[in-house]
């Protein structure tokens, strides 16, 4: 079955780098140019129409390798007939050392009379780029380890400052100025495509900066997997999920299933004024494939909960009061996994359910908690059975920290707080955040502005709780075809699939042209769960 892409530190990269040459007898200029390569083929394969007519192309190019990676696409290009000569300028911080592996890519170009422009102060305010169509930005990469300064700051600056929605900017590898301590307010080039070269690097993802790399487009191919394997770290191994991949991760239904094998689901949720997220929590549950879905309320909402969902998902059962004890012992309805939270404000009664919840959460029980039931719980540790599904604001509250310290580098706090409260954390943003007691984490692209709406942290929470009470339940087989585990959920595929179901729907409602609401989200998201685990014939696949 295909991995997870694996991401890697900044330091993690430049070691690879050096072990490549060192150690494994790469050639530096062969690396060079094989990134090169793959940069200008993952490009063309994204924009294929681009080069259709003359572009004009400007080149910004740092001393370093990610500069010599920034000329060799040029000359790519070139030789491919692509760009012209006369339509391409290079403006490099420095003219380059002899001896760096810049040098020669520097003459070839020269030879082929491309222009060359060393920066200075006096090029800031001069118009550079008003008749460029493209920018490359080579500025910096894996070498930078603090915020930019002299000559790259400038030239950072000057890209940021004459870029247009007429000009595509596109990094090479990462953005110029972005780290692994990269932090909010620091330089940073802003793109609208990176062409992000093997290793990828998670520091693309942190949700501050993730915005300035565009749309990123991964090229690979250029380092031996088992030399990328052996600098994944050990404490914090961590991996890009998507849909595609995570699915495969999730119980079938077999043909002969029945309702009980598909999950049974118990959800407390909803308070006065927050029925809606009662409602959404179970027709999301109900979506993403649990067979029985019951929504405990309380008596003053019971009305409105019931008849809301008899319109909208009929097939869940509603009962009232939610401060009753959950239904581990009821044999008309014994849970697979639970849910609390999602509206359900913090009423001193809930801490009951809560503690009865965590009990069963001590034997084995997936249990998930969203919203409020996290902010209730912020002072309790668990038993590496439970799910939080946060946003940046309630993990600011349940940990204590600030929104932008999280915001900033949000790994090593994430891995930190699962690790002390041994449970896993699904961290909700426009890039989303998955931590494991063990140290694993994985990280799902987002960037899906329909999904900015209340109510989809609801559905989040209700497809997590579908999966892990399908997990849970015994017999089926994933799509990768092996035997789930009878009993136990694992929670962190859980969540990965959750939460890269949420985007993947996102994505397809947007591609229609238009904003979505919440419930729309989840018919999507039943459409995506049945076309991906309804069990096909093995000569279908």
């Amino acid at each position: 079955m295909e991995r997870h892409v694996p991401l890697v530190s900044m330091d993690a990269s430049r070691k690879i780098d050096l072990e490549a040459i060192n150690e494994w007898d790469f050639n530096t200029h062969a690396l060079i140019e094989a990134a090169a390569q793959a940069c200008q083929r993952a490009f063309l394969k994204n924009y294929p129409g681009f080069f259709n007519t003359n572009k004009k192309i400007a080149v910004f190019a740092g001393t370093g390798n990610n500069g010599a990676d920034a000329l060799s696409i040029l000359r790519c290009m070139i030789l491919e007939g692509l760009v012209q000569t006369d339509s391409s300028i290079v403006i490099i911080s420095r003219f380059p050392d002899p001896a760096s592996p810049l040098a020669s890519i520097y003459n070839s170009l020269k030879k082929m009379q491309v222009p060359f422009i060393e920066w200075d102060k006096s090029l800031v305010k001069k118009p550079l780029l008003v008749d460029c169509d493209i920018i490359i930005d080579g500025i910096a990469g894996t070498g930078v380890q603090s915020a930019l300064t002299g000559n790259l700051l400038e030239m950072t600056e000057k890209i940021n400052a004459e870029a247009s929605s007429s000009k595509l900017v596109v990094s090479v590898d990462v953005p110029s100025g972005l780290y692994d301590n990269w932090t909010e307010g620091e330089p940073i080039v802003n793109a609208d495509y990176t062409l992000a070269i093997e290793p990828l690097k998670h520091c693309l993802y942190k949700p501050k900066s993730r915005a300035s790399a565009g749309t990123i487009v991964f090229t690979g191919n250029i380092f031996p997997q088992a030399l990328i394997d052996s600098h994944i770290e050990h404490q914090q191994k961590c991996f890009l999920v998507n849909w595609d991949r995570a699915q495969k991760e999730i119980p079938c239904f077999k043909p002969d299933i029945h309702k009980y094998q598909r999950g049974t689901i118990e959800i407390h949720a909803g308070s006065q004024g927050m029925t809606g997220a009662a409602i959404l929590a179970a027709r999301a549950s109900q979506a993403a494939g649990a067979g029985l879905v019951r929504l405990i309320v309380d008596n003053e909402i019971y009305p409105i909960a019931a008849s809301g969902l008899a319109a909208k998902a009929a097939g869940i059962m509603v009962s009232a009061n939610n401060t009753e004890k959950c239904n581990a012992e009821d044999n008309r309805f014994v849970p697979d996994s639970i849910l609390l939270g999602s509206g359900w404000g913090r009423a001193e009664s809930r801490i009951d359910v809560l503690h009865k919840a965590l009990d069963l959460e001590k034997k084995g029980m997936p249990l998930v908690l969203d919203a409020d039931a996290i902010f209730l719980a912020r002072d309790f540790s668990f038993s590496g059975n439970t799910l939080l599904t946060p946003h940046i604001g309630e993990f600011a509250v349940f940990t204590g920290l600030d929104k932008k310290q999280i915001e900033n580098n949000p790994i090593p706090i994430l891995l930190e707080i699962a690790g002390q409260k041994n449970a896993y954390i699904l961290l909700k943003s426009h890039v989303m955040y998955i931590a494991s007691p063990d140290k694993g984490l994985g990280i799902i692209d987002g960037m899906v502005p329909g999904l900015a709406c209340g109510g989809t942290g609801d559905l989040l929470a209700g497809f997590c709780a579908s999966l892990a009470g399908r997990m849970s339940a015994s017999g089926h087989l994933t799509a990768g075809g092996h035997l789930a585990a009878s009993g136990k959920a694992d929670l962190f595929a859980c969540a990965a699939a959750a939460a890269s179901l949420l985007i993947q729907a996102g994505k397809d409602l947007e591609s229609k042209g238009r904003i979505p609401d919440p419930l729309e989200i989840a018919d999507q998201v039943a459409d995506l769960a049945g076309s991906a685990w309804i069990a096909k014939p093995a000569w279908l696949n």
